[in-house]
């Protein structure tokens, strides 16, 4: 039986007998309010293909990092992010079956109306999906749209990339799920967290659960077109720059394609950031875009 502990403390009686309070707005019916549209809004549509589904957007370096940053790729301009949200941050470890799971939990823990994972990719861990000041401040954003709209967030560490990371992963998700069995589940994935975030859709528990795949500067699994998650047309999101030399994008732009010749009107979209590299997407995703349209899906 999974168990959870608090590592640090961080939320006072008074913030948590207010988000207890706080009213669960149903999954179905969440849009996320604004956050801060105005600066983390994507650069201009350099073309597009069947209206949104597949758009190429003008990223250049030189605005979207030097000028966005304080320090470029280490501390971003402070009108970028709010800190408040710190306040409903805690460092937990989740007892489980298949090992400890340490991670970031943001946001409401019970009752949550909406739940966002973000795996992180080789090298990293539970802090860089909460790190406020890296990627332009994107992940502060997602911690603060979570936090304003009574979700939760939850960066985790895990111990690999293959099926002992995944059952991980998975014992997280079947724990938060039960505390809030109203929520859609969103799993976001950065590099080889891509594994993580395929070996999920195609568990049968968690490929049965998901409510949608976010796969930035990431990779392509043929095997998603055969598992549960691909059968129950959960929603894919794919965000890569055109100049990864991690992850070639005309590999992921291919596999994106045979989705929809697979399963012609699946819902899935591609952005692809010209010029941008590996880590582009983690940087410009737009989180609130992305998540309401998944969440206005029905299947």
């Amino acid at each position: 039986m999974a168990r959870l502990f608090r590592i640090r403390p961080a939320l006072s009686l008074a913030l948590l007998f207010s988000a207890l309070l706080a009213p669960t707005l149903p999954a179905t019916a969440l849009t996320l309010k604004p956050y801060k549209d105005e600066l983390f809004a994507y650069p201009a549509v350099l073309s597009s293909e069947k209206g949104d589904l597949y758009r190429v957007f003008d990223y250049r370096e030189m605005r979207d990092i030097n000028q966005r940053d304080e320090i470029p790729e280490k501390r971003v301009q402070s009108q970028y992010v709010s800190l408040g949200v710190r306040r409903v941050q805690n460092d937990l470890k989740l007892k489980s079956d298949a090992g400890d799971v340490r991670h970031i939990a943001v946001g409401r823990t019970e009752g949550a109306s909406v739940i966002v994972l973000y795996l992180h990719g080789q090298g990293g861990s539970r802090r860089q999906g909460a790190d406020d000041f890296t990627f332009g401040g994107n992940f502060n954003r997602i911690k603060n749209l979570m936090a304003d709209n009574g979700g939760l967030y939850l960066s985790p560490d895990f111990t690999d990339f293959g099926d002992t990371g995944a059952a991980q992963v998975a014992a997280l998700i079947d724990h938060y799920a039960q505390q809030s069995p109203a929520a859609k589940i969103f799993v976001a994935c950065g590099s080889m967290g891509g594994h993580i975030c395929w070996k999920l859709a195609e568990r049968r528990d968690t490929g049965g659960r998901i409510d949608g795949l976010l796969l930035l500067g990431s990779l392509w699994d043929q095997d998603f077109l055969a598992s549960p998650a691909f059968r129950r047309r959960v929603p894919v999101f794919f965000g890569q720059g055109s100049k990864d030399p991690v992850f070639p994008i005309a590999n992921q732009e291919a596999f994106f394609r045979s989705i929809l010749a697979k399963a012609p009107g699946y819902p899935t979209r591609f952005a692809r950031f010209e010029t941008g590299t590996h880590g582009t997407p983690i940087r410009m995703v737009d989180w609130r875009e992305t998540l309401n349209w998944m969440l206005s899906l029905e299947r």
